[in-house]
């Protein structure tokens, strides 16, 4: 076989899914694994639905979570005549024929069928007709005439050989009475054109790739190797579908998931190597094989999602986690200005704490990224004349004072709350308020050791607080 190639084929009608996400990294891994190619195909065929915002967020999806394609994306729309083409080639040598079968016809055929209880298949009314029993002034579409006796059998990495009886497969529909290609066509003619030699995919797709098959059969093409993945479910055992929640990337980049750790997530969804959970890029491209990957579905864990991305938010390297939380904040916040970039890279230490999104990042550096600190009107109450005395002592003594640590800030601390027989959360609750505007959030040293000496200040002697 030459050299591998493989493709992802979604159609800009909706935002990429996540399960779309999953085929399309496994099959970018196995063609770095095979040092091959790996190709985009956008599937625009389908007029009304397909929309340049579609395709847009699906460049943008890929591009987050790192997934690089060769070459430009494949156009299908711009293929249409190499796909008719082949159909006319399919009623040459015979394996494809028009039918002029009404659509009240055929929607006959499917209440007998439901009646019956029986799945539907066109019952080849036009197969086999004389030039004399040809209607006129009807514009026919053209069916692909399908193996009718015997077995089909599809040998599938990941499911093993699949065996099907042809009486099964209808004569399916490959050019419509517009003169459109129909899927099937469509997909068919341009992994060949493409030179696809890996058609790796959802396990829904495999009647589909039955009637591929014999398409390249008829055309005496060499087949693809087949792997179909099995589904992705939620946790409830349903299939994942566009309308549950989580289920595209802009969900989980708009919560602060970073996409390394989403890309490692889905990696290990229903495939694995070994015992090994964390695999860095270049392990994932190592070990990648399509023998991994599991045949039942796999169940979509958010828990799982957050622990991994808790796991890469504590492991990951200070300055990529910072560009990771700018990025964010830009896109779904604020934009971090200039002078709170050096504060929050020198507080990630301790903003990163117990934080299992970039989200809760931000939430924890909120006080730094803001200007001017606002109250709840139900805080006040913490700031009595006594504490306000309290708040102007410890004012005083951080001015003399050349670094703000915990080391220097203990003893302070510690004399105010001899002095005013008082105890640490009697102060260390009103200095959070005053610093923060909020009762929650990192360590009193951590907050004023990260502010700095002249923005305490400043905060502390707010004219609410004096």
């Amino acid at each position: 076989m030459s050299k591998v190639a493989t493709r992802f084929a979604p159609s800009p009608t909706g935002a990429l899914h996540v399960g779309g996400v999953r085929t399309a990294l496994f099959n970018w891994l196995f063609s770095k694994n095979q040092k091959g190619s790996f190709f985009l195909r956008i599937e625009d065929t389908d007029k009304e639905r397909s929309k340049s915002e579609h395709k847009i967020q699906i460049l943008k999806s890929l591009k987050w979570i790192g997934i690089d394609y060769d070459g430009d994306e494949y156009i299908q729309s711009t293929k249409i005549n190499d796909h008719i083409e082949v159909a006319n080639e399919l009623i040459k040598n015979g394996n494809a024929y028009k039918c002029y079968c009404s659509n009240e016809e055929i929607e006959e055929q499917k209440k007998r069928a439901k009646y019956k209880k029986i799945s539907y298949i066109y019952n080849r009314k036009c197969r086999n007709l004389n030039d004399s029993e040809i209607p006129k002034n009807i514009k026919p579409v053209i069916r692909f005439k399908s193996k009718i006796d015997g077995k089909s059998i599809l040998k599938d990495i990941v499911q093993g050989n699949i065996e099907i009886e042809n009486s099964t497969i209808e004569d399916f529909i490959i050019l419509r009475n517009d003169g459109s290609p129909t899927y099937n066509l469509s997909a068919t003619v341009d992994d060949r054109i493409m030179k696809i030699t890996h058609v790796i995919r959802g396990d829904d797709h495999k009647i589909n790739t039955f009637k591929q098959m014999q398409i390249y059969l008829s055309m005496n093409w060499e087949l693809p190797i087949y792997a179909h993945i099995p589904l992705i479910h939620t946790m409830d055992g349903k299939k994942l579908s566009k309308r549950d929640s989580a289920s595209t990337l802009d969900d989980y980049s708009k919560i602060g998931i970073i996409p390394q750790a989403l890309k490692n997530y889905l990696l290990r969804l229903g495939w694995s190597y070994q015992d090994k959970e964390i695999f860095t890029p270049e392990e994932s491209i190592k070990y990648f094989n399509l023998e991994g990957i599991g045949k039942s579905p796999a169940k979509l864990d958010m828990n799982r999602i957050l622990s991994m991305n808790e796991y890469y938010i504590k492991n990951m390297n200070e300055e990529e986690l910072y560009n990771n939380l700018s990025q964010y904040c830009e896109a779904f916040k604020e934009k971090i200005k200039f002078d709170k970039e050096k504060k929050i890279k020198n507080s990630l230490s301790f903003l990163k704490n117990k934080a299992k999104t970039l989200e809760d990042i931000y939430n924890n550096s909120k006080y730094i990224i803001i200007d001017e600190v606002n109250f709840n009107f139900e805080d006040l109450k913490f700031f009595d004349e006594n504490t306000k005395i309290i708040i102007k002592e410890f004012s005083k003594k951080i001015l003399s004072t050349t670094e703000l640590t915990k080391e220097t800030l203990e003893p302070i601390i510690k004399n105010l709350t001899d002095t005013f027989k008082i105890n640490f959360k009697n102060i260390g609750q009103p200095l959070r308020i005053a610093l923060t505007g909020s009762k929650y959030g990192p360590g009193i040293y951590d907050i004023i050791s990260s502010l700095g000496k002249e923005e305490v200040l400043k905060r502390l002697g707010n004219k609410i607080l004096v």
